[in-house]
């Protein structure tokens, strides 16, 4: 059993290793494009920035955060324009001033998901959560920016055992993947075997099931953040399972274009 204190170290070991390379960084050097369009290292950092507010209200002030979401939602339908807005107005502070402003922020969430119940339900932009899933989520999307990051930069980023927390997102939001679509819901389990980073298995789901996806975590965990093309993976999969790595999605939020194959 993955207790909630792991989660938490792993999700600061996450942004500690982002910040390590962007601080110092000269001003051009936050300018970077990165693979997602119009974003540069700066909006990377931004929006990581916005997200772990949005994460830290909704933990701390959860009718603050349902009345946010109301007001949003009343100025305009679609939310992608609050989160690139976001990101945009992030992008714009010195570099100083943002990096310090995601730094205090991410410590203070570390420290508010640490002080709230196990058994407590956080509203978000998906389905409500329990802390450990917002930790969770919350180091899927550290690690997901960080290789646009990484990309920007010209860095490699290192692969640890840490994606493990992604691979289980990416399992645990099966369902969700398809409601978003409007796509009815497999009824049976899926069986997903990863090889893991250093070696050894992952797996989720009974053994006997029809439907299968296997290959690399690493690769697993590009896709359902999206931040690979399926057809630039080594996943195999069978039964409807095929299906599900057309339209895996961790994150919350509208159906994402995913990348172009290389």
């Amino acid at each position: 059993m993955v207790e909630l204190s792991s989660v938490l170290a792993d999700l600061r070991a996450e942004g500690d290793e982002l910040e390590s390379w962007v601080v110092g960084l000269p001003p051009d050097r936050w300018r970077a494009a990165t693979p997602a369009e119009g974003w540069t290292v700066a909006h990377q950092v931004a929006h990581l920035a916005w997200t772990d507010e949005r994460a830290l209200l909704a933990t701390t002030d959860p009718e603050g955060f349902q009345e946010e979401i109301r007001t949003l939602a009343a100025r305009s339908p679609d939310p992608q324009r609050f989160v690139d807005q976001g990101a945009q107005d992030g992008a714009a502070l010195a570099p100083d001033q943002l990096l310090q402003r995601w730094r205090d922020l991410r410590t203070s969430l570390h420290d508010a998901l640490a002080a709230t119940p196990a058994d407590a339900r956080l509203a978000w932009y998906g389905p409500p959560m329990s802390p450990m899933s917002m930790a969770t989520a919350r180091l899927m999307e550290t690690w997901a920016h960080s290789l646009d990051v990484a990309d920007g930069l010209g860095v490699e980023k290192p692969v640890t055992g840490r994606i493990r927390h992604v691979a289980h997102l990416g399992v645990r939001t099966r369902d969700f993947a398809y409601l978003l679509r409007g796509l009815p819901v497999p009824q049976e389990p899926f069986r997903v075997e990863l090889a893991a980073p250093g070696g050894g298995t992952w797996a989720w789901g009974p053994e006997d099931a029809g439907s299968r996806v296997s290959g690399p975590a690493l690769d697993f965990c590009l896709l359902v953040t999206q931040r690979v093309h399926r057809a630039d993976t080594a996943l195999v999969a069978t039964g409807e399972a095929e299906q599900w790595l057309g339209i895996a999605q961790a994150f919350a939020g509208p159906p994402g274009k995913g990348r172009p194959q290389r």
